[in-house]
């Protein structure tokens, strides 16, 4: 599932392909991807605009319309933007199609029916509305040290709830805790302070890191647990073989040996 990193790169991809071009046709594909939104007043409120200016929020990115709307996409499992040069190469999967008047086009894609399209009057509306906890990107210490101190779920749940914390996923939230020697199942009370400032500057070191190398796996750094993050991989630090548990139902990763659960 795309995470804060990946929907952080689809921004800066669709400021670079899609900003300030009237928008002459919408094909959409699944109406299944629409949240509480007509497929008519979707293409009443986009043809004929622009798309002005781009946010990203948690795993959602955000495209203002000349009209004073905003385009809110969610990726769900396998979502993502194309950008083409001609409606020839439009891919499989398609769910939306954005016409240009350049004739180039915006394609959105997914696999699976998870991801969702909806608008929003402002950002804040649709933040307050999904009641999403603070951007990790944005989120300063004070905050995440309180947070932590007032939850007695496991920090692998508190990471990856976005009422709590908004952009972190299974993929990231391993890697955080692996790069701070932390249990996945640790509760988030119970973590020390110093253990806090570690695991805050691991947050933002790992989410950044991502960017960074556009989400790219094999650019990671080596002793980046999301290189050996498979059924029989190994820790790069100690060369113990990793344990595989169920978190929230979701599979994690863990060094059984530098992430002791004391």
């Amino acid at each position: 599932m795309p995470e804060l990193p990946e929907v952080e790169i689809q921004r800066k991809y669709f400021n670079s392909t899609s900003l300030n071009k009237k928008i002459t046709k919408i094909t959409l594909q699944s109406e299944e991807i629409l949240e509480k939104i007509s497929k008519k007043k979707l293409i009443e409120k986009l043809e004929g605009e622009k798309f002005t200016e781009t946010r990203r929020y948690g795993k959602y990115l955000f495209s203002h319309i000349d009209n004073e709307s905003w385009l809110a996409v969610h990726f769900g499992m396998t979502g993502k933007l194309e950008f083409l040069k001609t409606s020839n190469d439009k891919p499989a999967y398609t769910k939306l199609f954005i016409t240009f008047s350049d004739e180039t086009h915006l394609a959105y894609t997914s696999i699976r029916k998870l991801g969702t399209l909806t608008l929003t009057p402002s950002v804040e509306k649709f933040v307050e509305k999904k009641q999403l906890g603070p951007d990790a990107l944005d989120l300063d210490f004070k905050t995440f040290e309180s947070i932590l101190s007032n939850r007695r779920g496991t920090i692998k749940y508190t990471l990856m709830n976005q009422k709590i914390i908004a952009g972190i996923g299974n993929l990231y939230s391993d890697e955080i805790l692996f790069q701070s020697k932390i249990h996945p199942k640790k509760q988030s009370n119970e973590i020390t302070r110093e253990n806090k400032k570690k695991l805050f500057k691991k947050l933002k070191e790992v989410l950044f890191t991502a960017i960074e190398n556009d989400s790219y796996l094999e650019s990671f750094p080596e002793s980046y647990l999301i290189r050996h993050r498979n059924k029989n991989g190994n820790c790069p630090s100690c060369g113990t073989e990793l344990t595989r548990i169920k978190v929230l139902g979701r599979s994690t990763y863990y060094c059984p040996n530098d992430q002791s659960p004391k």
